[in-house]
């Protein structure tokens, strides 16, 4: 049976640079770069666990803006389903004291996105999107990485 997880990630820019959130998974040695945002909970809509999210990883609260994009993958047996939308933030973001999957924040230039977030199916829709490209669908049959999450959604 195929699992299902779904993803949503805010997309918060200020000054030509975007947040980015470090995050660590049992798998992998070094943390992965990436947005902001996490696993859906069950009986939760999207907009609240984007909220949930964002304050958990940048102590944030924010305004969700529009659907910027949605990228679907498949790895081995499980579906992950990614929303990204547009969001607004005032403030300033600070991780959290003591989280053990998100372990730093960065303001990343646009041109410098590439070099910190490596993941094809996660870069190449962010990418896409933030070079203006028209689409708002990106598909991946296979994902080309497995990620273990250390806790429950």
């Amino acid at each position: 049976m195929t699992e299902r997880i779904h993803i949503v990630t805010g997309l918060l820019e200020r000054d030509g640079a975007i947040l980015l959130v470090a995050s660590r998974y049992p798998n992998h040695a070094e943390p992965l770069w990436n947005l902001p945002g996490g696993r859906q909970r069950d009986g939760e809509l999207f907009d609240a666990a984007l909220r949930r999210e964002f304050l958990e990883e940048t102590s944030l609260t924010i305004d969700i803006g529009p659907l910027a994009y949605v990228a679907e993958s498949y790895d081995r047996d499980t579906h992950f389903l990614v929303c990204c939308f547009s969001i607004f933030a005032r403030g300033d973001a600070v991780l959290p004291a003591g989280d053990a999957h998100a372990v730093a924040l960065s303001w990343v230039p646009r041109a410098e996105i590439a070099a910190y977030v490596t993941v094809p199916v996660v870069r190449d829709p962010l990418l896409a999107h933030l070079g203006g490209n028209p689409a708002r669908y990106y598909g991946y049959a296979a994902s080309g990485i497995t990620i273990e999450f250390a806790d429950p959604a």
